[in-house]
């Protein structure tokens, strides 16, 4: 190993020890503690650049997060990366070097992240300073090689009217999205990963009227609604130490002491949905989060699985999600067909029924491939209570 990636690597720790990010200034401050002997101005600025490009940096795969069409980097080893531009996974070529290399960029971006990535804590699963979630899993626990997994983040969301022209919503589906964000119905955005949950509901917030305040929890943010009034508030992993750590479900309960008209979960996953559901259940009208889910039907299971995590019992989840939530828009990812049409498409929108027992069903609405339902007319009703003019 050479003196400067010694002097790399005791940078990297030192950043991530403290906690720091890898900014030009925290850099700084490391290579000047960790160089060993007085060091120049001159040398101390030649070493920040190097040395900052080297922690921060994507290297070879800068070009492809940068493509505007790729949604997802890949890496599988050294010389296998593929890509989704949205039509499914394409192995692209691109050259990591070799299984060091490969492990050298994981580490980096972590440390950009200002994660740990070593054989103790062979896992990080993080966001990038420029919003890229990261996931990376190191060997033994990856098999054979190091594996990167990137999804890229957009600064700016969709329209709904840009969904419909890409055809991930229809005019008719589009107009029923827009009744019920206008008159507040709770819904959530459902889908397996990958199909574009997030993006829908990103355009969906930015339908929301311009006076009212949205609080938007996040385990890593994504989602960024074109909207007057957001807040946005992210979790927290524990450090190095194991301390520090902040839940989803803890931010779900601050939220709602900063006066928001709308609560919003990016992706519930856990034992948060107990306070989502209390939340919209307790004058928070108009609240919204994803869920995967590989369907309409499934979706009271999902979340009976996720309440039972958070200490609800069945019973009570059924009862509080009856009152809670009012639409489901389910999304899916289409490989194209032959004639190339394919991408990510709202299938289903369905409305939450109550049966005889109290258990709370999901019936569609409106089918892509049918049009309306006889569960519209439950839609129509909702919408009508809530003083609108289906």
């Amino acid at each position: 190993m050479s003196s400067a990636d010694t002097l790399t690597d005791r940078v990297r720790r030192r950043l991530i020890t403290l906690g720091h990010a890898p900014t030009r200034a925290a850099v700084a401050t490391a290579v000047r503690a960790e160089y060993g002997s007085p060091i120049g101005d001159q040398t101390l600025v030649t070493l920040t650049a190097r040395l900052h490009a080297e922690l921060v940096g994507a290297g070879p795969l800068t070009a492809l997060l940068a493509d505007a069409a790729v949604t997802d980097v890949l890496v599988n080893g050294p010389q296998e990366v593929w890509v989704d531009r949205g039509a499914g996974l394409q192995r692209v070529h691109c050259d990591l070097g070799d299984d060091t290399a490969v492990r050298r960029l994981a580490q980096r971006l972590a440390a950009a992240c200002g994660r740990r990535l070593d054989d103790a804590s062979p896992f990080c699963d993080a966001r990038l300073p420029d919003g890229t979630r990261l996931h990376a899993a190191l060997p033994p626990v990856a098999v054979a090689n190091v594996h990167l997994s990137l999804r890229t983040f957009r600064p700016r969301g969709f329209t709904v009217d840009e969904l419909v022209g890409a055809g991930t919503l229809t005019r008719e589906s589009a107009a029923i999205a827009r009744a019920v964000v206008a008159h507040r119905l709770a819904f959530l955005v459902t889908g397996g990963t990958g199909s574009g949950k997030t993006t829908l509901l990103a355009a969906l917030l930015g339908e929301v009227p311009g006076d009212e305040r949205l609080v938007v929890v996040e385990d890593a943010t994504e989602l960024r609604p074109t909207h007057p009034h957001v807040v946005s508030l992210e979790a927290r992993p524990a450090n190095a130490e194991g301390a520090g750590e902040i839940p989803v479900r803890t931010l779900v309960r601050e939220a709602l002491r900063m006066r928001p008209d709308r609560v919003i979960v990016g992706e519930c996953r856990g034992g948060e949905v107990v306070e989502l559901l209390a939340a919209l259940n307790t004058g928070h009208r108009g609240g919204a989060g994803t869920l995967h889910a590989n369907a309409l039907d499934d979706v009271p299971a999902r979340i009976e699985a996720l309440g039972l995590v958070g200490g609800l019992g069945r019973d009570a989840v059924h009862a509080q999600l009856a009152s809670a939530v009012q639409v489901v828009f389910h999304v899916v990812r289409r490989p194209p067909g032959p004639g190339g049409a394919g991408g990510r498409i709202v299938t289903e929108i369905g409305v939450l029924q109550v049966d005889a027992d109290g258990r709370v069903g999901v019936g569609p609405a409106w089918r892509r491939d049918g049009g309306p339902t006889p569960g519209l007319e439950r839609l129509r009703a909702l919408l009508t209570n809530r003083g609108g003019a289906p």
